[in-house]
């Protein structure tokens, strides 16, 4: 493992996707993807489940998905999740739920969970959910990542949202002002699979996605832009045919950034710390196949990779702890959480303790 990096575990999980720290306790909550919500206590050394969590289609890349708390969370304590969803005909589709948090130390259960948006339509296929949410920084809007479910061409369609990024209100509703009249939920379209998103301390969006075999793209995303998937690509499809450059076409939306070989996204953020002071506005993209963290600067409405840090293992994700340290999740049964640090490192328990207060529904 490299890098400036002073990394302790932190317990291990099963098929972990996201994680977020509760505002204002510094307690991390992690998804698992068969549908299992954890919630992690530092200073203690314990792990416990949430009850309440969703039923959830888990199967391919399909499951329990993100977990973002509400930008009023210390008045509504409201929580939202994202998850596959089965549907009719063997269909099935992402969808974001919101609930509220109650806890009582350690026991943990979301109250009145109810989904307040779809993905449409539910199709075949456990692909590209992407279902990432992140807030707009004045608290307002939730934009969620819809992919295309490996369906490519509707990401093209607007009657739908598949391959696309929807700009919502708080409860789930069409925000005013999106710009797609044929459609008052998308915010930006024509993409494949986007797995982070994150704001930067300008209050402009990016987000990253795979590509097909090859380019892998950070866009910096703007209201009404195609981004041109399927009809353009830096990378190939997998049987090797090709598809055209996006430099073939100037109309469409051109990435900040790609990558060929790919690096395989886990999520992104967007650094604002203290702990690795320089990294200050800089964005941190977990890596799969590459098994790295990717550090990447920005230049105006351009980017590049600055630098990489070589991990044993796929990486799920990348969270910012309240202190500035970096947690990351590995991918995959037995995914290990870890804390990297740098400079004086407070020691925490050498490992967690999961106590199945809550056990899951089979």
């Amino acid at each position: 493992m490299q890098g400036p990096f002073r990394v302790t575990e932190h317990g291990t999980f099963t098929r972990p996707w996201a994680g977020a720290f509760e505002p204002g306790t510094g307690r991390l909550f992690v998804t698992e993807r068969p549908g299992t919500l954890k919630l992690v206590d530092p200073a203690t050394g314990t792990a416990t489940t949430v009850s309440g969590t969703p039923q959830v289609d888990f199967g391919g890349q399909g499951g329990l998905g993100d977990i973002a708390f509400a930008p009023d969370y210390a008045r509504s304590r409201a929580i939202y999740l994202s998850w596959a969803e089965a549907g009719e005909n063997d269909t099935r589709g992402a969808v974001v739920g919101r609930g509220t948090l109650a806890c009582s130390g350690s026991d943990c259960r979301i109250e009145g969970l109810k989904i307040i948006w779809r993905q449409a339509p539910k199709v075949t296929g456990r692909g590209h959910y992407s279902h990432r949410i992140v807030f707009s920084p004045d608290g307002t809007h939730m934009f969620v990542a819809s992919g295309d479910r490996q369906k490519m061409d509707p990401a093209q369609d607007n009657a739908n949202t598949l391959g696309t990024i929807v700009r919502l209100n708080l409860d789930g509703t069409p925000a005013a002002g999106n710009p797609i009249a044929a459609n008052p939920e998308i915010w930006s379209y024509g993409h494949r699979n986007i797995l982070g998103m994150a704001f930067d301390p300008q209050g402009r969006l990016w987000e990253v996605e795979h590509g097909p075999a090859g380019g892998d793209e950070l866009n910096l995303v703007k209201p009404g832009l195609n981004y041109g998937w399927p009809v353009v690509s830096d990378g190939d499809h997998y049987d090797g045919k090709a598809i055209p450059d996006n430099d073939t076409r100037p109309d469409l939306a051109k990435p900040a950034l790609g990558w060929t070989p790919v690096i395989a996204p886990g999520n992104m953020i967007i650094y604002g710390g203290d702990r690795f002071g320089a990294w200050k506005g800089q964005a941190l993209i977990s890596g799969l196949s590459s098994k790295a963290l990717v550090r990447v600067t920005f230049d105006g409405e351009g980017a590049r990779e600055a630098e990489r840090y070589a991990f044993d293992k796929r990486l799920r994700a990348v969270v910012e702890g309240p202190d500035g340290a970096l947690w990351v999740l590995e991918d995959g049964e037995g995914a290990r959480l870890l804390r990297a640090g740098s400079g004086k490192l407070i020691q925490p328990p050498a490992k967690v303790k999961f106590i199945d207060s809550h056990p899951r529904r089979s």
